[in-house]
């Protein structure tokens, strides 16, 4: 099963809206057995894993380990579990349930009728964080979300002019570019936009596939000449608010999403569901301070990563979380640490929240396409 969900985790940002699904064909010997197949879910969702790991080997009497309960529907592709039947599997190994609807235990039910042996919740929390966006877009109506700061260590991402190039090293930022391959989509606010005019490409780490480019804006008032110009190399979504022009950034290629609005800002929660309704499963916010803390005090950020440089900029610098209302400790967003390490000349630290919970109540969210 660790194979099974070593070759899952390589499907982490390419397979949205499906799940990143890791597949491990065994025969059993006298020493325990031999790989004779392998498969992961393929780039945009289908293949999936299990009919990779099938294909062109003879799997009479052997042993699949699986990292999802395999889909018992017909959507795009045949269900992998008439494959499994097919092939004359004597034994499925499941890390975890499948909650899609669609699903939900009949892939399992499906098997057993069929006379095949099956073992589930083997290895079931490694694989629940690691298909943590799918299972969110399908019991929460919500992606996922990684919040990534980079401060020097008294929390600043910009001194009081505005200068923040760069705070944190290069090993650092080569270490985002890695973060952003994992995920759907790179996240920035409206401000982020108009004061760095970035591309929130993944660079420097060989051909990926490039994550949708996000921007939450009000109003729409960014420039984005950076984003404009490299369309051809990774989408563009705009999520705004009402009585905007979306036309017109519609009509220049980038895909448009009306959102609630929550005061004078878009409603976080709001432009979730709405991204989970496009497909994404796991979004990587990048700033700025604002659009991170309307995220924390909605609770929606499963995980935050920081990198903190040996730098101090004073108080007079731009804090990296914005305003968050809070009277009183106990309301403050509470997080578990899971690492800490170094990365060049700075530190990084891995955060998840401490309320996280993957559980199985569903809620509709469009199309899931297994």
């Amino acid at each position: 099963m660790g194979m099974a969900l070593s070759l899952g985790r390589r499907g982490l940002g390419r397979v949205w809206p499906n799940p990143n699904v890791g597949c491990v064909i065994v025969r059993p010997n006298e020493n325990g057995g031999r790989v004779i197949g392998r498969g992961w879910t393929a780039d945009g969702g289908r293949p999936h894993a299990e009919t990779r790991a099938l294909d062109g080997i003879d799997a009479d009497g052997a042993t699949s380990y699986v990292t999802l309960e395999p889909c018992a529907h017909h959507g795009k592709t045949p269900p992998c579990v008439d494959a499994l039947i097919g092939a004359n599997v004597g034994r499925v190994v499941i890390a975890t349930g499948d909650p899609d609807p669609r699903v939900a235990g009949k892939g399992v039910a499906m098997l057993r009728a069929a006379g095949i042996d099956v073992i589930t919740g083997v290895r079931e929390h490694e694989a629940r964080e690691d298909m943590a966006g799918f299972l969110l877009r399908v019991t929460e109506n919500r992606p996922f979300v990684t919040l990534k700061l980079a401060s020097s260590f008294d929390g600043r991402i910009a001194t009081a002019t505005g200068q923040s190039k760069w705070i944190t090293g290069p090993d650092a930022r080569r270490k985002v570019h890695a973060m952003r391959a994992g995920h759907d989509a790179v996240l920035v606010g409206a401000g982020t936009v108009r004061a760095d005019d970035p591309t929130l490409t993944v660079r420097n780490t060989g051909a990926v596939r490039q994550p949708v480019r996000v921007v939450a804006s009000r109003r729409l008032d960014i420039g984005a000449a950076n984003l404009l110009a490299t369309l051809g190399d990774a989408p563009l979504w705009l999520c705004h608010g009402a009585n905007v022009d979306a036309q017109k950034w519609a009509d220049l290629g980038a895909k448009t999403l009306a959102c609630d609005l929550q005061g004078r800002q878009i409603d976080p929660v709001d432009m979730m569901h709405k991204l989970a309704a496009s497909g994404l499963t796991r979004v990587f916010c990048e700033g700025g301070g604002s659009l991170a803390a309307s995220l924390l005090g909605a609770g929606l950020v499963d995980e935050i990563v920081g990198f903190t440089a040996g730098i101090a900029l004073g108080a007079e610098g731009t804090p990296s979380i914005g305003a968050l209302g809070l009277d009183v400790l106990d309301d403050a967003p509470r997080f578990d640490l899971i690492e800490t390490t170094q990365v060049g000349a700075d530190i990084m630290h891995r955060w998840h929240r401490a309320s996280l919970h993957l559980g199985q109540k569903t809620h509709p969210v469009g199309p899931i396409s297994r």
